[in-house]
């Protein structure tokens, strides 16, 4: 087998542009604590295991939802419909006060109103893994609408699909 010779860094904008090649759904991460309720747009989210029901978000290491999350000890995964561009721009750091109401509560979280589905989850387990933390959930609560269409991000876009 011929040796072969592997950069030793690749470029962070370059990775991050290949990734975003691969169309993911959109979420807004949500969470309580004694200061408040607090949410993030994500897009690093996915089911581990059905039995147990596990779930997992990605979540950056220097982001000011992490620590939140952490004394939380629990967090909401709100997958947003294609009907919420604006909240997913919203919990991306771009404020939109038009935006009111968004959150009822579930299970003692915030979760968004519109969301297409929400999953409830208690963290279970955190992995450090370089510039982000994986956070483990054992979901508690799942409810979801089989009408709503997905907000899809792709190549640095919001998108609906076509369906």
């Amino acid at each position: 087998m011929p040796d072969i010779a592997f950069p030793d860094t690749i470029d962070g904008r370059s990775l991050r542009d290949c990734c975003g090649r691969f169309a993911t759904g959109v979420t807004v991460i949500t969470t309580r604590t004694p200061e408040g309720d607090h949410g993030m747009t994500v897009s690093a989210f996915m089911s581990v295991s059905l039995t147990p029901p596990l779930i997992c978000i990605s979540v950056n290491s220097r982001s000011r939802l992490l620590p939140k999350v952490l004394v939380s000890g629990r967090y909401a995964v709100n997958i947003l419909s294609d009907t919420m561009h604006d909240h997913a721009l919203h919990f991306a750091g771009r404020p939109n006060e038009a935006l009111t109401n968004l959150f009822r509560e579930q299970h003692g979280l915030p979760v968004l109103r519109a969301a297409a589905a929400i999953l409830v989850a208690d963290i279970v387990q955190q992995v450090e893994a370089g510039d982000h933390v994986l956070l483990v959930g054992h979901v508690r609560y799942l409810d979801s609408d089989p009408a709503a269409k997905p907000l899809v991000y792709h190549a640095g876009q919001f998108r609906g699909l076509l369906l």
